[in-house]
């Protein structure tokens, strides 16, 4: 995992963004539990995460796709988590849910294609951003030569946020 720590920073540093020692040893590694990171995993820097907002880095390997997922409203009744992508470096492919369906310009991971039902797409290019609601499907994946997003969110709740690849764990 050292590699991938080592690669993470090499795409924080060409966005230009700087973290302190306490976030550099806090970069978490997602494999969601499928044991293929390259191509279905996502790295996250958590700067704040309270129960009013949340604010994170996501960054993507080359090609690696964040797998299908919504933010629902919580056992508690509180909104689903509302976030806002900008993407800082490289190209984002995301698709959400929606009455528009297109050719989609990247495919997902073919082991699990069928979990991939979002195809409204947003291409997001360095300075592009955009709001997914709150309960909708989307997924994400990086262009050739990876990409680093910014997330500004309402408050986020791994465990219960719902993947439609059921063998997923969070």
């Amino acid at each position: 995992m050292n590699n991938v720590k080592f690669q993470v920073l090499t795409y924080l540093d060409k966005a230009g963004i700087v973290l302190n020692e306490e976030e550099k040893e806090t970069i978490e590694i997602a494999d969601f539990g499928l044991e293929n990171l390259y191509e279905e995993g996502l790295q996250l820097v958590v700067y704040i995460n309270n129960e009013r907002y949340c604010a994170k880095e996501l960054i993507m390997l080359p090609n690696q796709t964040c797998p299908e997922h919504r933010h629902p409203r919580r056992s508690n009744g509180q909104d689903g988590k509302q976030e806002t992508f900008r993407c800082r470096f490289g190209i984002v492919y995301l698709y959400i849910e929606g009455n528009e369906e297109s050719q989609i310009s990247v495919e997902p991971p073919a082991k699990h294609a069928e979990y991939y039902t979002a195809r409204k797409e947003i291409i997001l290019y360095p300075g592009d951003q955009y709001t997914i609601p709150a309960d909708t499907n989307h997924w994400f994946k990086a262009g050739s030569k990876g990409a680093v997003i910014s997330e500004f969110s309402s408050n986020s709740d791994d465990s219960s946020d719902i993947f439609t690849n059921s063998n997923i764990v969070r």
